[in-house]
């Protein structure tokens, strides 16, 4: 049981990582803020954002979560709402690369 709770937390682990350095490369190259979107002036820049959006996605919503109220206060409730889904979404999107790697590797 350790060696599985070990592996998943690992898994997560490799997706936030590669949507971090997604999140980051996007933002250098294209000179504007990550966000969760779907829109584009093209199909190609659609599909695009839509690409973006699925691999940076759980970088973008603990990015969400943190951010401050009104009054200078974070609320727990979305703190702790996007990280639940932060993190189970780079548990997919590390187990989608996870699975490239070794398909490639192997």
């Amino acid at each position: 049981m350790t060696r599985e709770l070990l592996l998943a937390a690992f898994i997560m682990g490799v997706g936030l990582c590669v949507a971090g350095a997604g999140t980051h490369l996007y933002q250098w190259l294209s000179r504007q803020d990550a966000m969760l979107r779907m829109d584009g002036r093209t199909m190609l820049g659609a599909f695009g954002h839509l690409l973006m959006s699925l691999v940076c996605g759980p970088y973008i919503m603990l990015q969400l979560g943190w951010r401050q109220e009104g009054n200078g206060t974070l609320s727990m409730t979305s703190v702790l709402l996007s990280a639940l889904l932060a993190f189970g979404w780079s548990f997919v999107t590390g187990l989608f690369f996870m699975s490239v790697y070794l398909a490639i590797r192997f």
